[in-house]
Order: C-alpha cells, then structure tokens, then sequence
C-alpha cells in the first residue's frame, strides 16, 4: 500500500480546540481509503492564515521530502483552500511540490491538482480565486459589521490582552520580576519562568500552559497597572 501524507490547517487560535482537525483528518482518510492509500503522518498548522506564505508545518513537510528516505510523494488535503486561501501563495506552494516531484490532491476538488495540462491548471486557479474571493467578503463583512456595531453603541471591543484585566497584569508584574537582574547574577531564563508559572497553576488567557515564547512576549507588554 503506498504511503501518503496529510496536510491540515485551521487559521484561527480559537479553532485549534475545536472540530476543524479532525474533520479534515476524516475526509483525508476516506479519500486515501478510496484509492488504496496510507495516511503514514499529518503535517498539523495551528492558528496560520491561508494567505501567508510562513508555514511551520509546511516548511517541515517540504524538509522531510526533500530529503525523501520514506518513499512518500503523495500529499493529500481535505479541501484546495487548506493549503492556501491566496491563489499567489498557493501557487507559490504548488511550485514547490511540483519540483520535489510531489503528487498534490485535494479530497474535495479531485485527483492530482498539480498534472501539466491547461485544463486543470485553469480549473486549480478558478478555485484558487473563488477561495480567495470567499476570504476576502468575509474579512470585509466582519469590518463592517464592527463599524456598524461602533457607529450603533460608539464602541466595539476585541479580545482583552493581558494589560486589561487585573489577572493578566499580576501575570506581567511576576515575570518582569522574576526577570530582573540581581546584581552578579545573570535574568532567569524564559523556560524557566514559564516552568514556575505553570508549576503555581497559572494559565494563558486561552487557559493553556506558559512556553518560554510566551513568557518572552509578556516582558515587553506594557502594564497598564
């Protein structure tokens, strides 16, 4: 049985938790099933645009074919627009699977998207540009609806940081203490801070475990008390 791999993608950090994965992972599975295929790995992108080209997950997916001791030179996704919602960067995307001499199919759109004929290249583009159409009134719906939203109640308000709430900013206080320097001495580490915070019980306002990353953002945050 030839071995293929997976590619999904949720672009928001909300959706991460939610039912996006494991909905791309069914489809992926029944159209690998359907033509004799084994999903072997799933290259994961939590919280990625469609339309940048910086892709962690992708990046390392590309790596690993490249160098290519596994056999696999198949990539399934569950839809065209997982892979990129811009046609540019999913151009750019496919050109770089067609190099590596990797077959590229969409559970949705069909077989490999990446054959030379016009045909379905033309047809790839089409639903490129539909996706990014989508992308695009959705974006300019929401922005209107927020400016509709401020003109009706003179204010429309985002995700509070952790500057605005009086937890976040005892959250800040911690660790830009914990990061001073005491003389002869030298900061501790973001890690290690993260690794105390966690071991106090503390979360991220998305309640999950402080990284070093995390900690590492909130040293140049602002406190607003």
């Amino acid at each position: 049985m030839q071995h293929v791999y997976g590619y999904i993608r949720v672009s928001g950090k909300g959706q991460v938790d939610g039912d996006g994965f494991e909905r791309q992972k069914q489809a992926i599975e029944a159209c690998a099933s359907a033509a004799g295929l084994h999903v072997v790995n799933y290259f994961q992108e939590e919280g990625v645009s469609g339309t940048k080209e910086d892709r962690p997950a992708l990046a390392r997916m590309l790596v690993d074919m490249e160098e290519n001791g596994h056999g696999v030179k198949t990539v399934i996704v569950e839809r065209l627009d997982r892979l990129a919602r811009d046609l540019m960067v999913q151009e750019v995307i496919l050109s770089d699977f067609q190099r590596l001499g990797v077959s590229f199919v969409s559970a949705v759109e069909g077989s490999d998207l990446l054959e030379g004929d016009a045909t379905r290249k033309l047809v790839r583009q089409v639903l490129g540009a539909i996706a990014e159409y989508d992308k695009a009134m959705l974006v300019s719906k929401l922005r209107a609806a927020r400016e509709r939203k401020r003109a009706r109640t003179g204010k429309c308000e985002g995700r509070k940081g952790y500057a605005d709430t009086e937890e976040g900013r005892a959250i800040i206080r911690e660790v830009k203490r914990l990061r001073r320097k005491k003389p002869g001495c030298k900061a501790i580490g973001y890690e290690r801070i993260a690794a105390q915070l966690n071991g106090e019980g503390r979360t991220t306002l998305d309640g999950k475990a402080f990284t070093g990353a995390t900690v590492q953002r909130l040293v140049s945050t602002r406190s607003k008390g």
